[in-house]
């Protein structure tokens, strides 16, 4: 399970350092997709591969189930850590999420997410609101 929140820094190479804590569950790969909210996701091969196989199951007559599968093949990248626990990000990656130096690795139960650290602590400050009402009928009686 993938908890809390860490700011690594991108290096000039495009490369990101995981948070010790999850090199373990990330050594035999991972995959690197885009996101929500122009974050990066981070999930251990296996459940992408899962992921996968569901977002494949979708019918293809539906443009909107096309256009998503589409943007999730297309934009992921197979990565393995190095030694020291270093990701390279694609320019591409980088770009979409908006990386500078400064990043933020976020838990997300299942998989991590990527954020630019300023996009993160706007987005964090925008929905905090939300976060501390726990009303939406989304939640389904989380709370």
């Amino acid at each position: 399970m993938f908890l809390g929140t860490y700011t690594p820094k991108l290096d000039d190479k495009g490369r990101l350092t995981l948070p010790a804590k999850f090199r373990d569950e990330l050594a035999g790969g991972l995959m690197v997709t885009k996101g929500q909210d122009h974050s990066l996701a981070v999930y251990p091969r296996d459940k992408f591969m899962e992921l996968a196989k569901r977002a494949s199951a979708a019918p293809r007559s539906d443009p909107d189930a096309r256009a998503f599968v589409r943007n999730l093949a297309s934009g992921t990248d197979e990565q393995h850590p190095d030694a020291q626990g270093r990701i390279t990000l694609s320019s591409a990656h980088r770009t979409y999420a908006g990386l500078t130096k400064d990043c933020v690795v976020s838990g997300s139960f299942d998989f991590l997410e990527i954020w630019d650290k300023a996009a993160w602590e706007e987005y964090t400050a925008r929905s905090e609101e939300n976060y501390s009402q726990g009303i939406h009928e989304s939640l389904g009686g989380i709370l």
